[in-house]
């Protein structure tokens, strides 16, 4: 399925954007939870127009710069609410290089395993922090019928995800001594 096609639907449901402002949500607004580049969303606007799920207008900017503006349109937007309410299986686990060198780090001094934790720790405090600062563009829980809603659910989930990867890291360090 082209999940990528829904994202870009459910960005455009939410408001007219170009490609550029498209690739400016995959990276801060979608970045703790999908990813792409523009190499993978331009080929995708482009199909998307072609199935009349979206239209552009070209927009002047300044004297010569030329961008498009994309909307989508009803059968888009149709298509995405349906994709929206379907029930959906909960998806494989996904790969973990990291944790892959924890199943194996057995094989490493105490002292390089330790490291190896306490700089991974440091790193998911960092983006912890991150996202309570994230959290602060929320004045208290939006309602439920918010726009905002998601992006709060999402942004709560990935902070306890953090707080939890903290804490598993910090009882790692714990267990393999060093």
């Amino acid at each position: 399925m082209r999940e990528l096609k829904y994202a870009i639907l459910g960005l455009l449901n939410q408001k007219s954007m170009s490609g550029y402002e498209l690739s400016a949500e995959f990276e801060s607004a979608l970045n703790e939870f999908w990813s792409a580049n523009h190499s993978q969303i331009y080929p995708e606007l482009k199909k998307l127009t072609q199935e009349g799920m979206i239209t552009y207008e070209v927009a002047i900017s300044g004297h010569v710069l030329q961008k498009k503006i994309y909307t989508i349109t009803d059968a888009g937007r149709e298509d995405f609410l349906k994709w929206l309410s379907r029930d959906q299986p909960m998806s494989s686990t996904p790969k973990d290089v990291f944790r892959l060198r924890v199943f194996f780090s057995g094989e490493l001094t105490p002292e390089h395993r330790r490291k190896m934790f306490e700089s991974h720790l440091t790193q998911h405090r960092s983006r912890l922090n991150y996202l309570r600062q994230q959290m602060q563009k929320f004045n208290g829980t939006p309602g439920s019928a918010s726009p905002e809603m998601g992006d709060y659910l999402v942004l709560t989930g990935a902070i306890m995800r953090e707080e939890m990867t903290c804490e598993w890291l910090q009882k790692c360090i714990e267990l393999a001594g060093g």
